[in-house]
């Protein structure tokens, strides 16, 4: 008879890194007793390369001054880890550079990392190899990232009063968590911290999409910047916003468009504004304005205006660009996509759900990732999911209080309950003994440790 493979209950080290390994940033730290959002470190989740053929990695990034034309590579597509030669060398500036306040020794070290719904198991294995075989940390856990935000106080969310702080981590019974981020959005119900994987819903439109959309825009109407996705990403950020009316708001700017010049002070000022965009060699980071008529015409005519500083500035006049590129999270036929909006993404998910688990869900719906930071996105969310979900549902929708690090946190949590931790980790001894196979069917619930 063979020998049984027992696996090996070694005692985990006092020290856990959580990483969030988002497409446009890592969110990254230790663990602490009390996890906190200063606990969490952000760093750009890609490599940027200069006209002078410099080359920036992670954390570096921030030190770039002049964005012109600086090609970025990253090493998330579609929300896959597809490309991990870049994403060594980011991990290696953050997790083994001396002077980095993530450094670490890998083999005296859990690691948390989360990844995306539906990974194709050749993605996760070779991820499962890098993590034990080269960085070889001394135990490991991999997770689809929205269900780490089942360990928050999710009742806090919506005005309940804070939970003991003494009473262990328990993941929330039921949650539906919609996250859209950069690569794209998904809704993933959880029943007691774990995904519900039949009823998961993704839809590839998030800040990415909208970037390059918003590129083409300005591309055709005002000036060539299919090569400033850094410039046209900060303009994103901070003209665009969701409409609760969209047909009006575009007829309105239609009509405005239409006067050819004959604008006045009145015609849909809440709508169009001038950007003004950032000079790098003066250090002048872009800005919106109100829309003045009569200096944009000036401009037309003398190419360029000095402030009253005396610097040369160049703006943009934007009008229903504002809100047609992030309408496309709610309707991406718009360009051409045969995919439902969010709202009801939402509501086929829930199909996927046993409708005596509906009301629970709709009850505790809660929002992350970048794009919840565009203004109106919440409200007309909400908005949709209320005209299509069943009248008879309590309706509750809320932001999380950080969007960007959230998850992190929900993973720290986890974390800081040493029995929790214990339950997810497996140590690198044990994966040497049953290899890659065995590991793939605990992180998938399919076997135990």
């Amino acid at each position: 008879m063979p020998r049984r493979s027992t696996v090996h209950e070694a005692a985990l080290s006092n020290r856990t890194l959580v990483v969030d390994n988002g497409a446009y940033t890592i969110k990254a730290g230790f663990v602490s007793q009390a996890p906190n959002l200063d606990d969490c470190h952000t760093i750009p989740n890609c490599l940027a390369r200069e006209r002078d053929k410099k080359v920036w990695i992670g954390s570096e990034i921030e030190s770039i001054r002049d964005f012109g034309e600086v090609a970025f590579r990253r090493p998330v597509e579609k929300g896959y880890l597809v490309n991990w030669e870049a994403e060594k060398a980011i991990w290696d500036s953050t997790f083994l550079g001396q002077k980095s306040e993530l450094h670490c020794d890998p083999h005296d070290t859990n690691l948390i990392l989360t990844e995306a719904a539906n990974t194709p198991a050749a993605l996760q294995t070779n991820c499962d190899q890098v993590i034990f075989e080269e960085y070889e940390f001394g135990s490991y856990s991999r997770h689809i990232g929205p269900s780490l935000n089942a360990y928050h106080d999710i009742q806090k969310l919506f005005g309940a009063s804070a939970r003991n702080a003494q009473i262990p981590v328990l993941p929330a019974e039921c949650l539906l968590v919609i996250d859209s981020g950069f690569s794209h959005s998904t809704v993933t119900p959880l029943y007691k911290g774990r995904p519900i994987q039949q009823a998961i819903r993704r839809l590839d439109v998030g800040g990415k999409l909208l970037t390059n959309y918003l590129k083409e825009l300005l591309s055709i109407r005002h000036y060539n910047l299919m090569n400033e996705e850094q410039l046209v990403n900060e303009a994103k950020e901070k003209i665009c916003f969701v409409s609760n009316a969209f047909r009006e708001d575009l007829e309105s700017t239609w009509r405005s468009a239409s006067k050819k010049g004959r604008h006045t002070q009145e015609d849909n000022t809440d709508v169009v504004v001038d950007y003004v965009l950032p000079d790098y060699n003066a250090g002048i980071q872009g800005y919106m304005r109100p829309h003045d008529p009569s200096l944009a015409a000036k401009v037309r005519k003398m190419g360029a205006m000095a402030n009253p500083n005396g610097v040369v500035e160049d703006f943009m006049t934007l009008g229903n660009e504002r809100f047609a590129v992030p309408e496309l999270l709610f309707n991406p036929a718009d360009v051409g996509m045969k995919e439902a909006g969010l709202p009801e993404t939402v509501l086929q998910s829930l199909s996927g759900l046993p409708p005596g688990l509906w009301p629970a869900m709709l009850a505790n719906i809660v929002v992350v990732g970048g794009n919840c930071f565009i203004n109106g996105f919440m409200e007309r969310l909400e908005t949709e999911i209320r005209q299509l979900a069943p009248t008879d549902c309590v309706i509750r929708v809320a932001k999380a209080t950080d969007p960007i690090k959230f998850t992190w946190l929900g993973g720290a949590s986890m974390a800081a309950d040493p029995a929790a931790l214990k339950a997810v980790q497996v140590s690198r001894r044990d994966y040497l003994e049953h290899g890659s196979g065995w590991l793939s069917r605990v992180f998938a619930g399919t076997t135990t440790k």
